[in-house]
Order: structure tokens, then C-alpha cells, then sequence
């Protein structure tokens, strides 16, 4: 019989180790401290470059039988920083009560510690599993989940079914697992002119009333109604910005930025020519970013094993949800299906961070299931 891992003192190992993104390092030594002695294979590599590398990644392995199935946990271990205001310190894990407290306690070392728990009760002969894990989720993510995918790749080691740990869950552990994400893309518009006096303005360019123009406009668009499983696509400006310290001088330059979280019904290619073509009219340029795109994972067996290990753990049935910002399953999406399922997300990014103890051994339970379930 495998002796079980107590996932709290994972977490707690885990959360001790400063990881703000990009992570390295000591974090990663520690997973690997647990997952070797119960038989997995650990590679660990750095990749990019300043500024936004390098990026430490690990890929931990365990292999099957010949011919069985392949199944992959995946996250992240860096966390975003701290910020001020903690009752304890962020980086010393705290028991207060039935809480774990830390950065990191939901988002999300506390399920890569399940996680661990979980695949330390799953016999070598079920089948082959994974977990890959990066440090840079929090930021760019250029370097993280795509590297790891490159890696995997190369050496013919893809998975046929993947979770991520995510903090899906609302309101309790267990009422919601995510089966795909909306796209972002993020713009930034510069609308430039000509200097000159207040008192002269035939001998200037002022570039706001365009840049305004532009923006009403393009406030105004009404991209869908939605999807059947996504929510309508939003348009949102997110800054403006002139800079001009003198009450009596016509600005050269004026800025703006704005985001779009898109649904299925587009791609991001295609609303950045959009955007483009209303910024031409007005005179401003533009450049973009395109984060993901738009990506779903059809309600069918995967999500109907992963909700039937939700409900036999909890006695919750998940809702299947696209809601939310984006994660690095937008990019595991293109080596197989993937679906999101995690901790509650109450407190990920906030103060106090913490994670109800329980929960963790809920979670464990319901990973070992899906794990058993996927690799049959």
C-alpha cells in the first residue's frame, strides 16, 4: 500500500518557498523533492530571455505500461507579489483555525500539493501521467506553458487528456469546472499631431478630438450576443493618457488603450484588423497583443468524468462554465482536450490568501479519481 501524502504539508512546503513570477528555483526543487521518491522522472529547464525571462519550467513523468493511456496535470507555481496589508507574513504558511494562510494558498500551490497527493495513490501500472508546471503564469506566460508544450513535443510525450488546477470553484469546492476560455487581445492606440500654442491652433494638430472620436466609436461596437457556451465579447477602454503639464500648448501625442475578451464567434486576427481599419479612419495607429484565442472543449466524456469525480466527492454537481480571464490552458488546448477544476477562488490575488485545509483533502480525492477515470 502507498503510504498517502498529507497535501496541507505540501502546500505549506510550497508556499514557503518565495515564487513571485517569473518563479525559479527553490519551489521547483521542493516539488521535485516530492515527486521523485514516488517515481516520477523530473526534467527541469530554463527558457527566454529578459525582460520577460528566463522562465523555469518542470515536467515530471512517470511512465505506464506500454500502450496505456497518458494523462497530465498542469500549473503554475509562481505567484503574483504579495502587496501590503497581511496578518502574517505571506511567505510563511500559517494553520489559523481550518485555514491555511499564504500567497499562493488557492492560486494555486495548494492544488499542485493535491495534485501530488493525488498521483501518489495512482499504481504505475494505470497508466502514464504527467505534471507540468511552470513559473510564469502570472506574467507574460512567453516563456512557461509554451515551452513546455515545445519540450513534450519534441520527445513524443503528449498527453491524451490534461487538467489544469485552476481555482474554478465560486462559492464551494466543486460548483464549477471551466471547459474553455474566452480570447484576449489587448491594443494599444496612438493618435499623433502637432504641437503648438492654445492661442494658434491653425498652426497645430491636436490629436485628442481624434483620438476621442475614436474612442466613442469604438466604445459604441457590438461585437455578439454571445455564444451557446460563452458570454458576449467585450470591448473595454482601459486608459488615456496625454501627459501635457501646460494649460496653454497643444499636445503632439495622445494615447489610449483598450482590451477585448472574445468569444468563440471571433478570432483575434480578425478584431485587430477590425479595430485597425475604425483607427486608419481617425488617423491613429495602433498596436496589439493577442493573449489567447477563444477556445472550447466540448461538454462530452472528459467533462462528464471530471463532473461525476466532483460529485461523488462533494455531492455537488459542477456547472460547466467558459467564464473568467485567461490561463495556460489556452495553450494546452492545441495538444489535446483540456479542462480546468480547482479551489475556491475567493481569495487568490488578495491579503491573506488562504485555503480551507479540507478542501485540499476533498481535492486530492477528487484529482485521484480523475486521474484513475482518465486512464482507463
Amino acid at each position: 500500500m502507498i503510504e498517502p501524502l498529507d497535501p496541507v504539508c505540501v502546500a505549506e512546503r510550497l508556499i514557503a518557498c518565495a515564487s513571485v513570477t517569473p518563479a525559479r528555483g527553490a519551489v521547483f526543487a521542493e516539488l521535485a523533492a516530492h515527486l521523485i521518491p514516488i517515481g516520477f522522472g523530473i526534467e527541469r529547464f530554463v527558457a527566454g530571455e529578459a525582460p520577460d525571462g528566463p522562465v523555469e519550467n518542470l515536467v515530471a513523468r512517470r511512465p505506464g505500461p506500454p500502450g496505456s493511456r497518458h494523462f497530465a496535470f498542469a500549473g503554475h507555481l509562481d505567484v503574483v507579489p504579495p502587496g501590503e496589508g497581511w496578518t502574517s507574513a505571506p511567505f510563511v504558511p500559517e494553520r489559523r483555525g481550518d485555514l491555511l494562510h499564504g500567497r499562493g494558498a488557492v492560486d494555486m500551490k495548494g492544488a499542485i500539493a493535491a495534485m501530488v497527493a493525488a498521483v501518489a495513490q495512482i499504481p504505475v501500472e494505470a497508466g502514464t501521467i504527467s505534471l507540468l508546471i511552470t513559473g510564469d503564469e502570472e506574467g507574460p506566460a512567453r516563456f512557461g506553458t509554451v515551452a513546455i508544450i515545445d519540450h513534450i513535443r519534441a520527445q513524443g510525450h503528449l498527453p491524451d487528456l490534461c487538467l489544469v488546477g485552476e481555482p474554478t470553484s465560486v462559492h464551494q469546492l466543486g460548483d464549477m469546472v471551466k471547459i474553455g476560455r474566452r480570447g484576449s487581445v489587448n491594443l494599444w492606440l496612438t493618435a499623433r499631431g502637432a504641437q503648438g500654442h492654445v492661442a494658434y491652433p491653425h498652426l497645430a494638430d491636436n490629436p485628442i478630438p481624434r483620438l476621442v472620436a475614436l474612442l466613442a466609436e469604438l466604445g459604441a461596437l457590438h461585437l455578439d450576443q454571445g455564444s451557446d457556451w460563452f458570454q458576449p465579447s467585450n470591448l473595454e477602454i482601459t486608459d488615456i493618457a496625454v501627459g501635457n503639464p501646460a494649460t496653454n500648448v497643444i499636445p503632439a501625442e495622445a494615447r489610449a488603450r483598450l482590451s477585448i475578451r472574445f468569444n468563440d464567434l471571433h478570432n483575434g486576427p480578425d478584431l485587430v484588423a477590425r479595430v485597425s481599419a475604425i483607427a486608419q479612419r481617425h488617423r491613429v495607429d495602433t498596436r496589439a497583443v493577442i493573449s489567447g484565442e477563444a477556445f472550447l472543449t466540448p461538454p462530452g466524456a472528459f467533462s462528464a468524468l471530471v463532473a461525476e469525480a466532483v460529485e461523488a466527492e462533494t455531492g455537488i454537481t459542477p456547472e460547466l462554465s467558459t467564464t473568467g480571464g485567461t490561463s495556460d490552458a489556452r495553450f494546452l488546448r492545441a495538444v489535446c482536450p483540456v479542462i480546468e477544476f480547482g479551489l475556491s477562488n475567493a481569495t487568490m490575488h488578495k491579503c491573506d490568501e488562504a485555503v480551507a485545509m479540507a478542501d485540499l483533502a476533498v481535492l486530492t480525492r477528487i484529482y485521484t479519481r480523475i486521474a484513475r477515470a482518465a486512464l482507463i
